[in-house]
């Protein structure tokens, strides 16, 4: 009898060693969850027996239970190392087409050669399509699909309006010599701007602006050096610089004697379509331009509009809205797993948001190696969302969860594990001295 028990006991021991070692051996594996060796104890009695003299039976392994505390976070220098803070689990497929998803939390991710964005053992992070402002299409796991980083241009956008603050000298000499734009005499002032047709071909646009009488002046516009008409404009000239129309018009802007802005001609400055004149390259040739200078209807003076002031020429805002074609420069995930991919252009696209699921029982989860794990009946079954919502937690980009073993703890569960051995060992050499002593009897 006290022999079984003994065994009971060693072998205990054995499965706390064992246990314990597993737990030492991933102190420095990411995303790692410690175990823990939980045991019974053997208690068997027949129906007549009396229970108050009853010693027991030994010890039995309970089960391996794996604790799911959170770990430490470890920041890195790669946007695509994720940790996550709080509740929750990364989902992951093995190929694109699989349905048999597994759960980590180790976040170590890095593009495939197709760039997708994969673990180290090469399986997929999965996660929810998102709409243009980025919220997600749809949080059924059923939904989720393998994220992909485009590899593909950011797009470029053609300029249609073009904002413009500016001063013009009030003590300027009205300017009296024919309006000619390669000629500096002509015009008292002038200004350009980089603007973006439909393929994202950067061209120059110029502002010739001419004073033609006491605060009023003119506005001359051309592209590559080649002269726009501004329609409903005024003082129309010949154009001898090769633009779609063989005559230009300005437009007017006058302002007060306190020098705010008045009033422009045309209500709207747009120009005439670019065509092939001045687009060369094939790029959509009906393109305008519109020159806004936040004139007020009102007539309230606005301290975003033009100034006619006792000061030097001064352009103190001139933007567009064109953009160039952009290259991929990076990516941001968010606290709630939306990703962005950011372009040289200044743009950026949201591609997808990390799905995150939880069980009800995590315990239950069922490990298939690679600091991973499977669905069980046990565990329950998977339910995902959006990081930051709910109970899940939120994911930390350039970032690791460092295994949340606490080496001191498991150095000394391995001194007691190792003691228990020895004691179990102890009790098992006694048993067997007395079992000798009894068969040398005579």
């Amino acid at each position: 009898m006290a022999f079984n028990v003994a065994l009971s006991g060693l072998n205990a021991a054995q499965k706390d060693l064992d246990v314990t070692s597993n737990n030492i051996a991933n102190v420095n594996t990411t995303g790692f969850k410690e175990s823990r060796a939980e045991f019974v104890d053997v208690y068997a009695s027949s129906l007549l027996a009396a229970g108050n003299t009853k010693a027991g039976d030994g010890v039995l392994t309970s089960t391996v239970a794996q604790q799911f505390g959170q770990g430490s976070i470890k920041f890195t220098n790669n946007a695509l190392d994720l940790a996550i803070t709080g509740n929750g689990f990364f989902a992951t497929v093995p190929s694109l087409d699989s349905q048999e998803r597994s759960y980590t939390r180790a976040g170590e991710f890095k593009l495939n050669a197709d760039n997708f964005i994969v673990n180290s053992a090469g399986d997929f992070l999965l996660g929810f399509e998102v709409n243009a402002d980025g919220s997600s299409s749809s949080v059924a796991l059923s939904t989720a699909n393998p994220i992909q980083i485009p590899t593909a241009s950011g797009a470029p956008q053609a300029t249609t309006e073009i904002d413009i603050r500016m001063n013009l000298p009030a003590g300027d000499p009205i300017n009296t010599f024919p309006f000619d734009p390669t000629d500096p005499l002509t015009y008292n002032h002038s200004t350009s701007v980089t603007v973006f047709d439909s393929l994202g071909d950067s061209h120059v646009q110029t502002y010739y602006f001419r004073k033609t009488a006491a605060n009023e002046w003119n506005m001359y516009t051309g592209v590559d050096g080649k002269l726009l008409d501004i329609p409903g404009g005024v003082n129309s000239i010949a154009n001898t610089t090769g633009g779609p129309s063989a005559n230009v018009r300005a437009a007017q802007l006058t302002f007060s004697a306190g020098g705010d802005f008045n009033a422009q001609v045309p209500a709207t400055i747009t120009t005439e379509a670019l065509t092939a004149a001045v687009l060369t390259n094939g790029a959509e040739p009906l393109q305008t331009l519109t020159v806004d200078f936040n004139l007020d209807p009102a007539n309230v003076p606005n301290v975003n509009e033009p100034t006619q002031f006792a000061s030097n020429f001064e352009v103190t805002s001139l933007e567009q809205d064109g953009l160039a074609v952009g290259r991929l420069t990076g990516l941001d995930i968010d606290a709630d797993g939306l990703i962005r991919a950011t372009y040289s252009n200044g743009t950026a696209q949201p591609l997808s948001r990390i799905s995150l699921v939880n069980f009800a029982n995590n315990q239950g989860l069922t490990q298939v190696g690679s600091t991973s794990w499977q669905e069980s009946l046990v565990s329950g079954e998977a339910l995902a969302g959006e990081a930051g919502s709910g109970t899940f937690g939120t994911i930390n980009s350039s970032a690791l969860e460092q295994s949340n073993v606490n080496l001191t703890t498991e150095l000394i569960d391995l001194i007691n594990a190792q003691r228990n051995f020895q004691a179990n060992s102890r009790s098992l050499d006694i048993d067997n001295q007395l079992t000798q002593n009894i068969l040398q009897i005579r």
